[in-house]
């Protein structure tokens, strides 16, 4: 299985997003435009049959992340356009231009298995329940580019104490949406569909591990996972699952769909290593989107000062 590697000058440099869309301090940068925006939410919720933006979508109110990085935040262009997500297509500009129709709404995920109160839950009823925060994270993908992308969501860990998990349970799957109708990807065996990840149960734990339902101050957009995700950042970003319909508490070390397409490539772990190189090329280096200069890759993606001890005393050239 072969993933396609974009040229080093596949991406452009881009404008800058406009502050008028985002600045980190806040989704409106001037009364005007919040005056504006609260006034189309009114108007949507005086409209039959309609719900206004602020009920189903107050994202706003997001906090700032100890976690955040402060390095410069990608071009939303290139977060919402170069994108891997094979059930809208193989080409990075497959999903913005083929997920535009997808159906995010009404969603509930299923959170199941080895938990003493297993339940369904809707996605807009966890935007409401959970506290958002905004975690700008770095993402790195296998192919040898990162991004860094303003994240809105809540831990996992948050979700997972809801069910109550049972002493048993050692792993958590997730499972993306199944629909080759709306995911055009799907009708070709690609993968094996429906795409699956999994983590350690003390890995989904860790406060890092995000179940992110924003990006940017606004809604996920469809080509970046709508309308729930995963998000690990010490991880190669195929471990982020899109799309999230199941998420079931386990024993066993779940299959995973990189894995089981090509285990000599993709392990069950995939944590960001420069050491451990793909069998077909070297991960020492990354190129940021944006930059024209490569990087030297970080361990953990940077993220080792939270998460090494989860992985003392392994070989991590041989749990790759």
């Amino acid at each position: 299985m072969l993933i396609r590697i974009p040229p080093a000058h596949h991406i452009p440099e881009r404008e800058v997003t406009p502050e008028a869309l985002y600045e980190r301090r806040g989704l409106f940068l001037n009364r005007r435009s919040f005056m504006a925006a609260g006034a189309a939410a009114a108007l949507a919720a005086l409209l039959p049959g309609s719900r206004s933006h602020a009920a189903t979508n107050p994202l706003g109110s997001a906090a700032k992340s100890q976690w955040s990085t402060d390095e410069k935040l990608t071009d939303m262009d290139a977060v919402t356009g170069y994108n891997n997500f094979y059930e809208f297509g193989l080409d990075k500009d497959d999903p913005a231009k083929n997920a535009q129709n997808f159906r995010a709404r009404p969603w509930t995920v299923e959170v199941t298995g080895l938990a003493a109160r297993p339940q369904v839950f809707d996605v807009d009823d966890l935007i409401r329940r959970f506290p958002l925060e905004e975690r700008i994270y770095r993402l790195r993908c296998v192919e040898g580019w990162s991004m860094v992308i303003p994240w809105i969501g809540f831990p996992l860990a948050a979700l997972l104490r809801e069910v109550e998990p049972l002493g048993a349970a050692r792993y958590v799957a997730f499972e993306t949406l199944h629909d080759p109708r709306q995911m055009p990807g799907q009708r070709r065996a690609v993968l094996k569909w429906p795409y699956r990840e999994g983590l350690r149960l003390d890995e989904a734990m860790h406060d890092l591990t995000l179940l992110s339902v924003g990006l940017y101050g606004k809604l996920l957009p469809n080509q970046n996972g709508a309308p729930i995700r995963l998000v690990v950042p010490w991880k190669y970003g195929f471990k982020s699952i899109k799309s999230v319909v199941r998420i079931t508490l386990t024993d066993k070390e779940p299959a995973t769909s990189w894995n089981l397409a090509a285990p000599h490539e993709y392990g069950f772990y995939a944590n960001v290593n420069p050491e451990v190189d793909h069998p077909r090329w070297s991960q020492a280096r990354e190129r940021r989107i944006g930059e024209f200069f490569r990087r030297p890759t970080l361990m953990f993606n940077g993220y080792g000062d939270a998460v090494a001890q989860l992985y003392a005393g392994m070989d991590l050239g041989k749990h790759f």
